[in-house]
């Protein structure tokens, strides 16, 4: 019996349409889950204060993050054996979840259920991340690049729109008799099914398992795609002897691990200097300017990541994350610097997200290409967990400059690691 391992290859199916239907659909869904996404996390450290206090503010933030790194695994896991749609929809319906538990623990108090709900609400977050893979997998090599970046580009127009939102959404809730500052949750869990509901229906062919069918014909040999290739152990002993691949999880991390820290926080010292009746709409503009920052340039980024090199972006995105760790640490209760520094934030973030995601994608096999993805965003999620985490516990004690001063001080480690030599053309590629 023929499999999609097995098809002849004069049957294979045109790449070009698919890759072009793949992206427009990619680019509607990110609309809908940056939407989603957005407009809870522009509420969540708020929202945690107020319910469980500001020394675990951040804890409560971090728990998404720890949801998006952990669900990387079972999410990646599914695409596996089953392709990209499955687990882009389970991820979104995870997120929805946790977004209605958000809510109820809002109405109750209850802290443990806070904390489960921004669990689970990180399914939202991992769905849109590996929604930058999906964009790769059918990309030609030459505009790898430039098509990651334009899926993490169309979360632009939800994400840097949704926290404006979030006032609004919380004065129509609280009509319905929602507590104060849970309507942005509701919004998010409708997002996150809506954009579940057109992946589940609309993402066909999958590209995952059409890029596997091609893989053979175009190497000679069979894809590694079995149950070895599926684990983050296998995945590990494939980036362990690959350096452009530890280079690229390595700028990913790092640069999240910058950006949660400093963002995490912003919301809570604009909360100083800022009254109750005007916090929520002042966290909206900030945010906004920071998120554009990530998203809105990103095209460029990409383009110049295929235009001049991996390493070269990723040494840009550290250096613009140094200067924004500078300026947002040295603003004080100045608003408008403040918002220079996120937005500087946020370019730093895309630098290291689109090339070392590019880098990372294309530096190992295709069948073991999902969990090395699924690798990455653990790593990614787990870092930012930490930051996110400490942040709280860090601003209480030594304050906020203290905080982007110790972010500034992370990067080190990886401005080493970009600056070694590459390595020799023998080195192992993605086909090996």
């Amino acid at each position: 019996m023929a499999t999609e391992l097995t098809v002849p290859a004069s049957t294979l199916p045109d790449v070009a349409p698919i890759q072009r239907r793949t992206l427009r659909l990619l680019f509607g869904t990110q609309i809908i889950g940056g939407i989603g996404v957005t407009i809870g996390l522009s509420v969540g450290a708020l929202l945690a204060a107020r319910v469980a206090g500001t020394a675990v503010a951040g804890l409560a933030q971090s728990a998404g993050v720890v949801g998006a790194a952990l669900l990387a695994i079972p999410v990646t896991r599914v695409m596996t054996g089953h392709g990209r749609r499955p687990g882009l929809v389970l991820a979104y319906l995870v997120g929805a979840v946790g977004g209605v538990l958000v809510v109820l623990a809002a109405a109750t108090g209850w802290v443990p259920l806070l904390f489960l709900g921004m669990l689970l609400f990180g399914g939202g977050t991992a769905a849109n991340l590996q929604a930058r893979y999906t964009a790769v997998d059918l990309a030609e090599p030459a505009r790898r690049a430039r098509q990651l970046s334009l899926v993490v580009w169309a979360t632009t127009i939800g994400a840097v729109a949704a926290p404006n939102f979030a006032a609004l959404a919380d004065r129509v809730t609280h009509g319905w008799g929602l507590p104060a500052l849970s309507g942005p949750f509701a919004f998010s869990a409708a997002a996150f099914v809506l954009a579940a509901a057109v992946l589940l229906v609309l993402l066909r062919p999958d590209p995952l398992l059409t890029a596997r069918r091609l893989a053979p014909a175009a190497t000679g040999s069979p894809a590694a795609t079995g149950p070895r290739a599926a684990g983050m152990r296998a995945a590990w002993r494939v980036v362990a002897v690959r350096p452009a691949a530890r280079l690229g999880i390595a700028a990913v991390a790092v640069g999240h691990l910058v950006m949660v820290a400093v963002m995490t926080m912003t919301p809570v010292r604009l909360g100083e200097s800022h009254a109750d009746v005007d916090v929520l709409r002042v966290v909206g503009i900030v945010l906004s300017l920071h998120i554009a920052g990530m998203y809105a340039l990103s095209p460029v980024v990409g383009w110049l990541t295929d235009r001049v090199g991996r390493r070269a972006v990723i040494l840009g995105g550290v250096g613009t994350l140094l200067a924004a760790c500078a300026v947002a640490g040295t603003a004080g209760h100045h608003t408008p610097l403040l918002s220079v520094g996120l937005v500087l934030l946020g370019l730093g973030w895309s630098g290291t997200m689109v090339a070392g995601s590019t880098l990372l994608s294309e530096s190992v096999p295709t069948g073991v290409r999902p969990s090395v993805q699924g690798l990455s965003d653990l790593t990614m999620g787990l870092a930012g967990a930490g930051a996110a985490a400490a942040s709280g516990f860090v601003v209480r004690m030594a304050g906020y400059p203290t905080l982007t001063l110790l972010a500034a001080i992370a990067v080190v480690p990886l401005v080493a690691l970009a600056l070694r030599p590459a390595p020799p053309s023998g080195a192992p590629d993605e086909e090996d």
